[in-house]
């Protein structure tokens, strides 16, 4: 009867414990969108951030949902070469604003040089990307730890892609 009740206890522990997490990732999301909406000028609703890792750096990539949306690839591809200019004199300032100052991977990032860290913007039939080339393998893990920070709190309106829908890459 002990054990019954102990396992009974553990199941609803762990059912709290679950909400608990939930609703702070979800409030996490809720406050990046909002910030997010400050920095990005397109909607984060209609539009998607694809993340690519890649063996030296990765590919991000923003895409409008409705491909005929000509206001928002627009609005993308403005806001994408001007991330691509100050990434490449270290100012993450706009990704620090939404995500925190502490986003993991960010201060590595803020550190190379162009030397270091090639990146290059090219536009998309929907929208634009971004590829991070590291020619010091030191920024590798940061590039990825940037994606995965941003898959986590864009949730969602961010989805990882594979190498496989990205054939040209090496």
């Amino acid at each position: 009867m002990k054990i019954k009740y102990f396992q009974t206890f553990l199941i609803l522990g762990l059912c709290l414990l679950s909400q608990s997490a939930n609703s702070e990732y979800n409030a996490r999301q809720s406050e990046v969108a909002r910030r997010g909406a400050e920095v990005m000028p397109f909607s984060l609703a209609k539009t998607l951030h694809q993340f690519t890792k890649t063996a030296d750096g990765g590919v991000q990539k923003v895409i409008a949902r409705d491909p005929t949306d000509q206001e928002q690839i627009v609005l993308i591809r403005q806001h994408l070469r001007q991330l691509a200019q100050k990434f490449s004199v270290g100012d993450y300032s706009g990704p620090a604003s939404i995500h925190g100052a502490d986003m993991p991977g960010l201060a590595q990032l803020k550190q190379a040089s162009p030397a270091q860290l090639k990146i290059v913007y090219a536009d998309d039939p929907a929208g634009a990307s971004l590829t991070f080339t590291a020619a010091d393998s030191r920024f590798i893990p940061a590039v990825h730890a940037w994606f995965d920070a941003q898959l986590h709190d864009h949730g969602h309106d961010a989805v990882e892609m594979h190498r496989l829908h990205h054939p040209s890459q090496p």
